[in-house]
């Protein structure tokens, strides 16, 4: 009985480390990690976005509340990966139809125009450098625009809200009309890019959720000031600001 006892023993312990090799090679084979760029111009590669989840979209929708109250402590590179995939990411890329910028995405757009721009400012988020960056669906990156975190000057510009300062990150729209108004008209500038706008916003509130993040929509800001923190170019205008961190346990909506 011994002896046999110690044959367990031994084949026990060959497992416990296969076993814990295993799982720690898992993340690295469910999809790519986070990696910084070489060049003159910072840039990131995000981790790759997960499909699943424990959260169930009848959940997350249940939960959702604007949350105005934000913890001033970091949030992963992967909430920020999720988050940005969630808003405009390629679900199914097409490269042999450039005019669909890259294939179809998580929200859907007008004619397929897809005239959104989408920044993340960085404050406190794991494995990113402060600053402001855009986001580039093709190939699921960012890059730099900006080589500071401008939260606080970005929370004066929207009227002293402070819980955009606070937060570790925030998403920032914009948009060229252009894009939508030379197929539409008018009806592009007055509805098109609007729904567009609510369809990605919407993407970004049930995947905070789910992530057990929270988000707030903001557009009451000066458009001017706005223009000049985030250093915009002449042809987009901005549209809404999205603070993103973990909240305080308080009733919202």
């Amino acid at each position: 009985m011994k002896h046999n006892g110690h044959h367990f023993q031994i084949i026990l312990i060959v497992l416990l480390v296969t076993t814990g090799c295993m799982n720690k090679n898992k993340p690295q084979e469910e999809g790519k990690p986070l990696v910084k760029s070489d060049s003159s111009q910072l840039s990131y590669s995000l981790p790759s976005p997960a499909l699943g989840g424990t959260v169930s979209v009848e959940e997350a929708l249940s939960k959702r509340r604007s949350h105005r109250s934000f913890i001033d402590e970091k949030i992963s590179a992967e909430d920020i990966s999720q988050i940005l995939w969630a808003a405009y990411g390629i679900t199914k890329p097409l490269p042999e139809r450039p005019g669909m910028k890259g294939g179809l995405r998580t929200a859907p757009s007008a004619g397929a125009t897809y005239p959104l721009q989408l920044y993340v400012l960085i404050g406190k988020v794991s494995g990113i450098e402060p600053g402001v960056y855009k986001y580039v669906p093709q190939g699921h990156r960012i890059i730099r625009v900006i080589d500071r975190d401008v939260k606080a000057s970005l929370a004066s510009a929207a009227l002293g809200q402070e819980m955009i300062k606070i937060a570790p990150a925030c998403l920032f729209y914009s948009a060229d009309f252009s894009i939508t108004t030379r197929r539409y008209g008018d009806r592009g500038r007055e509805r098109y890019v609007c729904m567009d706008l609510g369809h990605s916003a919407e993407n970004v509130y049930l995947q905070a959720e789910a992530l057990h993040l929270g988000t707030c929509a903001v557009g009451a800001f000066n458009d001017a000031e706005v223009r000049a923190v985030m250093q915009l170019p002449a042809d987009e205008e901005p549209l809404y600001i999205m603070p993103i961190g973990r909240y305080y346990q308080k009733s919202e909506f």
